[in-house]
């Protein structure tokens, strides 16, 4: 068995009322983002109203399991204490073909800092956190 990249012990938000949905989906294993069901544009994080045409009406739709590093950093300076023996870890921004302009703040858990780089290929990877919720994290994308 895999140590999770980061501390199972790490307290867990409560989620809002629009971020109930996206984690009961990932609860099941399914990375699903909002989209607005009258332009479908989608959007993360969800929102009530959509900032595009403002619409209120609502559907899921499912994310492709590669995505690209749009942004990352590494962390030297722990933020929380029970981080501390994790360090340094990395905090990536991925984007998904299709679906323009959303981000998904993650990690990359089998990278090195040298081995991240904008644009590489990700590929979705589920990891037990905080009382036992599933986080879509990533790990490098081999190719084919």
């Amino acid at each position: 068995m895999m140590l999770p990249y980061l501390p199972a012990t790490l307290p867990f938000p409560t989620p809002s009322l629009d971020l109930v949905e996206f984690w009961r989906h990932c609860a099941g294993r399914r990375l699903k983002f909002q989209a607005c069901a009258e332009c479908s544009v989608a959007r993360h994080p969800p929102t009530p109203l959509c900032p595009h045409c403002h619409s209120k009406l609502i559907t899921w739709i499912e994310a492709p399991s590669i995505g690209r590093i749009f942004s990352y950093t590494i962390v030297y300076n722990a933020s929380h204490e029970t981080v501390g023996p994790y360090l340094p870890y990395n905090v990536v921004l991925v984007e998904f073909e299709g679906m323009d302009n959303l981000r998904l703040v993650s990690n990359v858990i089998d990278a090195a800092p040298h081995e991240l780089a904008i644009g590489r290929e990700v590929v979705l990877a589920w990891e037990e956190g905080p009382e036992g919720q599933l986080l879509p994290r990533f790990k490098l994308h081999q190719g084919d």
